[in-house]
């Protein structure tokens, strides 16, 4: 996934949901956030920030806050980059686990819910629903970093389908390179952790990638550990 029109500037404070401030050559501006969750351990003030810019003369904010610059390296906050970072990358056979696909759809329904990406192999037909992580602790990523019931009914859901045949996946996108593994938050959901573990006994792929995020894109990188504590 590539952006375009990409500036630095200097976080200074978080407004509202999906609204900051931000001061992009020594001048404050507002921006779009596109990201509603909390981020408090990345919106901090004086962390230096990547922004696109748009040409659209109606939009009331100018720019659009992408990424975060934590230590050495960039996390990329944007919560619909995942979903089209994973589409390019089961497009392109970098995702191993399910192979050449035939068929590839966004948006998909089933059941009471809908999946974000449904997919067709010479084998099997399955459903995959894609979990953006901004959230790192100690080289570990981790999700979610708020309550999300709607995370936990998808993951009910893709069970259900699991017994009806399909092929379901959970994919966490890490939005940054360099985690150890991927746990899910316990203390913050249990609710989420604990459907995902028995997601996982009853035959639903659990999968995490970490991504290669630059000024300019963010692309599928590697494969890495899931602990399902």
């Amino acid at each position: 996934m590539r952006y375009i029109n990409m500036v630095r500037g200097i976080f200074y404070q978080r407004l509202n949901r999906f609204v900051a401030e931000v001061y992009i050559d020594g001048q404050k501006e507002k921006v779009h956030v596109k990201n509603t969750g909390r981020l408090k351990e990345l919106l901090i003030q004086n962390v230096e920030v990547l922004l696109e810019e748009s040409n659209d003369p109606n939009r009331k904010t100018k720019y659009s806050l992408i990424a975060v610059k934590k230590g050495e390296r960039w996390v990329n906050i944007d919560s619909q980059a995942p979903n089209t970072v994973a589409y390019e990358a089961i497009l392109d056979g970098k995702i191993a686990e399910i192979g050449t696909v035939q068929k590839l759809k966004k948006e998909v329904t089933y059941g009471d819910s809908r999946f974000d990406l449904y997919f067709e192999t010479q084998e099997e037909k399955g459903f995959i629903e894609v979990k953006g992580v901004t959230l790192e602790k100690d080289g570990v990523a981790v999700f979610p970093d708020a309550p999300t019931s709607r995370g936990t009914k998808h993951v009910l859901e893709l069970m259900k389908a699991v017994e009806e045949g399909y092929k379901g996946i959970v994919l966490f996108i890490i939005q940054m390179e360099g985690c150890r593994f991927f746990v899910p938050n316990h203390e913050t959901d249990p609710s989420f952790s604990n459907a995902l573990r028995q997601a996982s006994k009853q035959g639903v792929q659990i999968l995490a990638y970490e991504t290669s995020v630059s000024e300019q894109c963010m692309v599928i990188s590697n494969r890495i550990p899931v602990e399902l504590i």
